[in-house]
């Protein structure tokens, strides 16, 4: 016991040291991050509506179709492991008499992240039900002229189970709203080659993962300050706590997921800055690298998205000829969305970064939350001419170095001509 607490003492030295070296912090990333730090879950973070603003459409314009992928809502992450691990821990620091009125308020939430996710991996949750609903009420009232009478909408979902309970809720709230709505819902193994193009993606997910965490390699993480939160004896809690970056990861994990069930007490507060931060910038970059326009990684999934883009083209143009559908649903997953809109170049997602630059440019939080949503909405004039804008997040969105038609309108056949936005 002596031993480990002159090894405790020792390593609170170095902590101490660590927080004067130089991070590589984004001032950005700390702004937003310390605004809410729930958005350290990247792509756990609950679904952030903002406040829609609108530019008028050219004169004569009218909307008259919609094109769309959508996420899943929140759900519960892989493995119940780190709850347990965590609430073991905190109970014996109670027995022992030593847990702070702080480690007591983290034991109560965590048994509450471990009984919401119930065994369940990857489970829709509530939150996620309503993320989609008024997702779907947005859209609607936004462009009622689309959704008027017994439009016909088509509907596909990914196999996976919390991506058809997405699209049910999303549905369901378009024929609340006008139960005349003709809506085709399907799923199928034969839809997963457009809807969720998964070929060679955890080689690639592996190597972003190994990048990021390489490049990180050298800023402080601080995986003591849990114990100073926790415990009113750090160097006692030594007896329980073999890893206190196990600790801090266990805590890390619990936090990310905690608010997609509900749970909206900020865990967060437990760890260091450095140590919250280090583990948000790794999984932001690593996200980057491994689904977005990477110049590091060499854009590697983005091809992907091919049979995506070929589906949504196929489907626009049906509806433009024919008139037949005034829209097309489709339920999928984060990273088939990522690669899509860098595919696409969308604004704000699809630039091409070196790996410095990433967390002072692309912010997981925002790009990739819950609900993540492309909108495609099309618009036609009396002459037949189409104009499409684009919508991400429920924002307007240009697309990266092509000149639009007009303000965030851009002209259909420009757009399919330059369809690999990555490239330009």
């Amino acid at each position: 016991m002596k031993i480990r607490t002159l090894i405790l003492a020792a390593l609170l030295t170095l902590a101490s040291a660590a927080a004067f070296a130089q991070p590589a912090l984004s001032p950005t990333a700390v702004r937003a991050l310390r605004e809410e730090p729930t958005r350290a879950g990247n792509n756990l973070n609950s679904y952030e509506f903002h406040p829609i603003r609108d530019t008028r459409p050219p004169k004569g314009y009218k909307a008259f179709y919609i094109s769309h992928y959508g996420r899943h809502g929140s759900r519960s992450n892989w493995g119940g492991r780190p709850y347990e691990e965590l609430i073991g821990i905190l109970e014996q620091g109670r027995l022992a008499g030593i847990l702070t009125p702080g480690g007591d308020s983290l034991e109560v939430a965590a048994r509450k992240v471990l009984a919401a996710y119930d065994g369940m991996d990857g489970r829709l949750s509530r939150r996620g039900v309503r993320e989609h609903a008024a997702i779907a009420e947005r859209m609607y009232r936004r462009y009622p002229e689309v959704f008027k009478g017994r439009a016909h909408i088509r509907a596909v979902a990914s196999t996976v189970q919390r991506c058809i309970i997405s699209m049910n809720s999303f549905t369901n709230s378009l024929v609340r709203l006008n139960p005349k709505l003709d809506i085709q819902p399907d799923t199928g193994e034969k839809f997963m080659a457009y809807i969720n193009p998964t070929e060679g993606w955890q080689q690639i997910t592996a190597e972003a993962g190994r990048k990021s965490r390489e490049y990180l390699a050298q800023m402080p993480d601080d995986t003591l300050g849990a114990l100073r939160s926790l415990f009113t004896d750090p160097q006692r809690a030594l007896a329980f706590v073999d890893s206190p970056r196990r600790l801090t990861q266990d805590i890390w994990e619990t936090a990310i997921v905690a608010e997609d069930f509900d749970i909206e007490e900020n865990l967060f507060r437990f760890l260091p800055f450095e140590a919250f931060y280090r583990r948000w910038a790794q999984s932001n970059i690593s996200l980057y690298l491994g689904h977005c326009n990477s110049a590091d990684a060499g854009a590697a999934r983005v091809p992907m998205a091919r049979t995506t883009v070929e589906d949504i083209v196929a489907k626009a143009d049906e509806a433009i000829a024919t008139g037949a559908y005034a829209a097309d649903l489709r339920f999928g997953h984060d990273f088939p969305l990522l690669a899509l809109v860098s595919y696409l170049g969308i604004e704000g997602v699809g630039e091409r970064y070196g790996i410095p630059e990433i967390c002072d440019n692309w912010m997981g939080f925002w790009n990739i939350p819950m609900a993540s949503n492309l909108q495609m909405i099309f618009y036609r004039n009396k002459a037949g001419h189409v104009l499409i804008k684009f919508l991400y997040q429920e924002q307007e969105r240009l697309l990266r170095g092509l000149a639009p038609y007009s303000g965030p309108y851009y002209d259909w056949e420009t757009v399919k001509a330059n369809l690999e936005g990555y490239k330009r």
